[in-house]
């Protein structure tokens, strides 16, 4: 059965349209990132920003460094989040108190923040995202904003790696083993 000229140029238009459509879907994903931040680079240097604690003090990255850091982005709000808690408390115990150290970013309200750790509690210190844009997590190359999302520093804050979703405890461990020397 052959197509009349009209069925061919629905069929054509159809598959412009689709085209154009991934590219704009494409295009709208780099755009989301406002003013410059499109995402940060592996070998980049992490910005040293200003973090909040439940206690309200100031705290910065930087008072990280001589560690490896997994920066973990989550909310009380977020189902995988909470999934991956657990295994984030055990790859803390694992590695001591000297070694790698995992810190909770939490992007949500601290007073929510503060009651959820009440009843989940971690043994990792947990600050506070900026949620204003460019929010923290977007400054650290979360560029679609999406829960959980992990950030891997070496000892000199610089990026070693990202992951968006859910890091399984293989994952971690790898992510958290000591640096060769």
């Amino acid at each position: 059965m052959m197509l009349s000229r009209s069925n061919w140029i629905i069929v054509g238009l159809a598959v412009a349209v689709a085209a154009a459509g991934g590219w704009l879907q494409h295009a709208s994903q780099r755009a989301h990132a406002p003013g410059g931040s499109s995402g940060i680079d592996v070998g980049a240097i992490a910005p040293d920003l200003p973090l909040s604690g439940l206690d309200g003090k100031a705290h910065r990255l930087s008072e990280f460094r001589g560690r490896k850091v997994l920066l973990n982005f989550w909310a009380t709000w977020c189902g995988p989040c909470l999934t991956e808690m657990p295994a984030l408390v055990r790859a803390q115990a694992n590695v001591g108190e000297k070694g790698s150290i995992v810190v909770g970013i939490a992007m949500d309200d601290p007073a929510r923040v503060q009651t959820f750790l009440t009843t989940h509690p971690v043994n990792y210190p947990i600050l506070v995202g900026r949620l204003e844009s460019p929010s923290t997590s977007l400054q650290l190359g979360n560029v679609g904003e999406l829960l959980p999302y992990s950030v891997l520093l070496d000892e000199n804050g610089r990026v070693l790696a990202t992951r968006r979703g859910v890091l399984d405890g293989d994952q971690l461990q790898q992510w958290l083993a000591p640096t060769a020397p």
